[in-house]
């Protein structure tokens, strides 16, 4: 298919051959689900073969995707790139501060220069450097982009500092929708994108966690004037994954890649108004999403234009350049 602005045609995922839910995580993100009754060596397993297969599914659909292989023992949730790294049309990339130590051995300088050497990067800008001052914008995992309207809507949370995130809406061309949310507990969410995904023409969101009434018309409205038709999720859905999807440009359709558990929480009206616009993919991850994340979580789309005869070749681009000290 044509590039399309919304749903990459091509993605970033990392192979675990080591998964394991993170402990260090599990502070705030409610959706972890530790099985001590099962070795770490099934856990993996069981990870890779339905990383694997995800993999296989994808490219079925001609999704182009990009593996790398994580051979470390100190990364858990390397399978998860989109909270270090984004891609944005007019060539530019992003790295971002992650909360958890353990996390920060995700970034990984071969992948950034695979996305310099197959698409056009203009410039790669790195924030990772703010984790020093504690401050934390965990990527597409704090932010969901609208692409086309240029907005990036926020659940605020301690892993999206609003200093970084103006910072990045300035720098990136982005206009800045925060609100506040929570859980049934009253605890704020740790991930926007389990509540909500932005397609080409409908929106997943979960309006019953937006505990500011306002806030929430507003963001609906928002919606509503890009022309997407509001799937709206409630919080059981939440905890199957139903929030936690990425629209991708396949071969000659749209899909929406989710896992089968979020597949199968949508009700028939539901599932009748996407499949109006993209197909569902859905993909057996039930060891992976013991992580708190799902199949959006795994992909890192790639927002760039495919490198052409006659391009520079990547030793002529600028190296990742920080961003400006807090």
């Amino acid at each position: 298919m044509k590039l399309n602005h919304q749903a990459p045609n091509a993605v970033v995922m990392v192979r675990p051959h080591y998964f394991t839910p993170n402990p260090e995580t599990a502070a705030d993100n409610v959706f972890q689900l530790p099985r001590p009754e099962v070795t770490a060596d099934t856990l993996a397993a069981r990870a890779l073969a339905e990383f694997d297969g995800a993999v296989r599914r994808l490219m079925e659909a001609g999704v182009r995707v990009h593996v790398f292989d994580d051979l470390g023992r100190d990364t858990p949730d390397s399978v998860f790139p989109n909270n270090w790294v984004s891609t944005h049309h007019g060539g530019r990339v992003a790295i971002y501060p992650m909360a958890a130590p353990s996390r920060r051995g995700e970034r990984r300088a071969d992948i950034i220069e695979l996305l310099k050497r197959e698409y056009r990067v203009q410039e790669v800008i790195d924030y990772s450097g703010l984790e020093n001052d504690r401050l934390f914008l965990e990527g597409t995992g704090a932010m969901v982009l609208d692409h086309l309207e240029r907005v990036a809507y926020v659940g605020a949370s301690n892993r999206a500092d609003p200093l970084i995130l103006e910072r990045f809406c300035t720098s990136f061309g982005y206009e800045p929708m925060v609100f506040a949310n929570v859980d049934p507990a009253g605890k704020p969410i740790y991930h926007t994108n389990v509540i909500m995904s932005i397609a080409t023409e409908f929106a997943i969101v979960c309006t019953e966690v937006m505990s500011d009434a306002h806030r929430r018309d507003e963001i609906i409205a928002r919606l509503r004037d890009s022309g997407r038709d509001i799937i709206d999720i409630s919080w059981d859905q939440v905890n199957e994954f139903a929030g936690n999807a990425l629209e991708v440009s396949g071969t000659d359709r749209r899909y929406l890649a989710l896992s089968t558990r979020a597949a199968a929480a949508f009700t028939d009206d539901q599932r009748a108004a996407m499949e109006r616009s993209a197909e569902l993919l859905p993909l057996p991850v039930p060891t992976i999403e013991l992580s708190g994340g799902s199949v959006r979580c795994m992909l890192a789309g790639v927002h760039l234009s495919r490198r052409g005869a006659g391009d520079p070749t990547p030793a002529d681009l600028s190296s990742a350049r920080p961003a400006p000290a807090a």
